[in-house]
């Protein structure tokens, strides 16, 4: 591979990312604290960046730096399927931390121990925390709701 070749991969790479965000130049240059001049010489080629700069595109584009390195057909995946990975990674961890958190509330209720449920969780109020047929249920945020009887 020449230097022409990478240089000519960042570039695309570049302006691929930017279009994916639906970011025009004018607004990706706002971001990056350039002038649009200059990223426009960037994507057709005109100049180069600094390694410093190629990290702040990086960031900015919320990527890998070496991402930008990547041949478009070395990729065995879209730009689309590259955010939706790190998206559904943090649904995914967000979904687990709450089924966590569900299943430690749960097991306090199984305890049937109000007291210690409400000095662990300071938003729960005594009369929130009263049981009700003897059943009480905690939704997903952590409150407490009466269970109606059957």
């Amino acid at each position: 591979m020449t230097e022409q070749e990478l240089r000519a991969i960042v570039r695309t790479n570049i302006r691929r990312y930017r279009e994916f965000r639906k970011w025009t130049q004018a607004q990706f240059a706002e971001k990056l604290d350039i002038s649009i001049n200059f990223l426009s010489d960037i994507e057709n080629g005109k100049k180069w960046i600094s390694p410093t700069t190629m990290v702040k595109f990086a960031t900015v584009l919320n990527i890998e730096p070496f991402e930008l390195f990547k041949p478009p057909e070395a990729a065995s995946y879209d730009v689309s399927a590259l955010f939706s990975r790190y998206n559904n990674e943090v649904v995914q961890a967000v979904s687990d931390s709450v089924k966590q958190i569900y299943g430690y509330y749960q097991v306090l209720i199984d305890e049937k121990s109000p007291s210690r449920a409400e000095s662990l969780n300071p938003l729960i109020e005594p009369d929130d925390a009263r049981q009700y047929g003897g059943q009480r249920e905690i939704d997903y945020r952590g409150l407490t709701a009466e269970k109606s009887p059957k």
